[in-house]
């Protein structure tokens, strides 16, 4: 049996690595890929290195090849031919399409950024006997801030002898609390914080 036909299907094992090199995985090539903020691919013929371990474009096991010759199995399919993992011994390279790789990678990059979202943490202030309608705008922004994903800081403020009350304050808590308990759950319950108290809740 020949070394390539031997390789097909088992798995690369890459040596020779240096302890605490950037390396990326990347889906596409099922290998790790040099992290391209560090250092770009070589590709073609930027590989200079002879012989390399070849992974087709279906991604078999070609074995190893020298380097000339796996330049023009690429050129023949119209191909690139991509260095995946240049610390190992001997290196990796892939027949691939490289300017559709980079476009992937672009692309994926552009996706990832638009559905990061960074967590907030929102405030709204109560007060003690608060009227209705004030009870029910400050909630519906606090409905808001959750629906966006943020969390809300549920801050009620005593003034003067309100204080000597605190059930009254923890009344209205609470009663945020559950109308918010469709979407919300409570994070951080209700405690006094100086002339204030205050409750956390986290998107469900």
């Amino acid at each position: 049996m020949s070394e390539s036909a031997a390789l097909v299907g088992r798995p690369v094992v890459l040596r020779g690595l240096r302890r605490g090199s950037a390396l990326l995985f990347c889906p596409l090539l099922e290998l790790p890929i040099q992290d391209s903020t560090k250092r770009p691919p070589r590709v073609n013929r930027q590989i200079r290195i002879s012989p390399v371990r070849v992974i087709g474009a279906d991604g078999a096991q070609l074995g190893i090849i020298e380097t000339d010759q796996a330049l023009r199995m690429a050129e023949d399919l119209g191909l690139d031919l991509v260095e995946v993992a240049p610390m190992a011994r001997p290196p990796v390279v892939r027949i691939m399409d490289f300017g559709k790789f980079k476009f992937e990678q672009a692309k994926q990059a552009r996706l990832a950024k638009k559905k990061q979202h960074v967590i907030h943490l929102k405030e709204v202030k109560y007060r003690p006997g608060i009227d209705e309608h004030d009870f029910s705008t400050k909630t519906r922004h606090a409905r808001r801030f959750l629906e966006e994903g943020n969390k809300v800081k549920v801050t009620l403020m005593f003034r003067g002898r309100q204080i000597a009350h605190p059930e009254l304050g923890k009344a209205v808590v609470d009663r945020v609390g559950v109308e918010l308990a469709d979407i919300a759950k409570v994070e951080s319950d209700a405690k006094m914080e100086g002339k204030s108290m205050t409750m956390i809740l986290a998107p469900k």
